[in-house]
């Protein structure tokens, strides 16, 4: 796996009027690679790294505004958020059917995020036991690929608005091992459908299996059968009809796996929840 560091594209930018931002790149197999972090305002050494994956078409810097509630906590609770951006905005997801660029050209989003990882580990002593992976729609679709083929790498994974690829859609190979996920799913998401089937994102996508099926691959890794342990979450904002139930197999010595459903929820961040307080908040359980 080749994998070459270079600062070529490494320069930093203000975003508002506080948080600066820097960009750098690696070059991975021919490719250059690039991603965007706060710069740290604190001792990063031994700190956890989180990377925060765009969705489908996206921008990592654009992403950055998601995280937006949680990165006061980088500083008093120890952690690195990084945002990858996806060759020519789209990733080399396991969904098979997709036509970007990045699928096609077969890029190896693996050897980027190994690269990444060591490129923290050099320049800012993160600890490598202590690196997530979370992502939105596509984003959510590259957390699933790295918790299959890179699951030894990674704490815990995140997957928000993301089914995993139906067999016909599948275009990787799993490791099979467990690993502590978290997936949230709205039940009234048209892009990424509750129930599975053929994704409507107006480019070929293919088809996806159903959140539940989705729940119990990744639980059927760690061990897990039988009933979950089922909590109401609390309800915010109780006149838009929008609802949130929490599934969740936990057991010592086990990976934790857990399934935020939003009733009614669509294909985006509803008033109600906001996605990366729940990922960050089910990350540090894993520590």
């Amino acid at each position: 796996m080749k994998k070459v560091f270079c600062t070529l594209l490494c320069w930093a930018f203000f975003v508002g009027s506080h948080a600066q931002v820097i960009e750098d790149s690696l070059l991975v197999e021919g490719y250059y690679r690039s991603f965007c972090f706060q710069k740290p305002q604190h001792n990063t050494q031994g700190a956890s790294l989180v990377f925060a994956i765009h969705g489908s078409g996206g921008l990592a810097r654009n992403f950055m505004n998601i995280t937006s509630k949680i990165d006061a906590k980088m500083s008093t609770e120890n952690f690195l958020l990084v945002f990858p951006q996806g060759y020519k905005r789209y990733w080399n997801e396991c969904r098979k059917a997709s036509t970007a660029e990045a699928n096609q050209l077969d890029i190896n989003e693996e050897a980027f995020f190994l690269a990444m990882i060591d490129y923290f580990i050099e320049n800012y002593q993160i600890d490598r036991k202590k690196v997530f992976v979370s992502g939105v729609s596509g984003g959510g679709q590259m957390a699933f690929k790295m918790g299959m083929r890179l699951p030894a790498t990674f704490r815990a994974i995140a997957a928000v608005v993301a089914n995993m690829p139906a067999p016909e859609n599948m275009d990787c190979i799993a490791e099979g091992k467990p690993i502590s996920t978290l997936i949230i799913n709205g039940t009234a998401d048209p892009v990424n459908p509750y129930l599975g089937g053929e994704m409507k994102a107006g480019i070929p996508l293919g088809t996806v299996v159903s959140t539940q099926e989705t729940f119990q691959y990744w639980a059927g890794l760690a061990g897990y059968k039988g009933k979950t342990k089922k909590t109401l979450l609390p309800d915010p904002i109780p006149d838009n009809q929008i609802t949130m139930e929490q599934f969740t197999y936990k057991k010592k010595g086990k990976p934790e796996v857990t399934l935020i459903s939003v009733i009614n929820g669509t294909h985006g961040q509803p008033a109600d929840l906001d996605f990366y307080t729940e990922v960050w908040a089910f990350f540090k359980r894993q520590m």
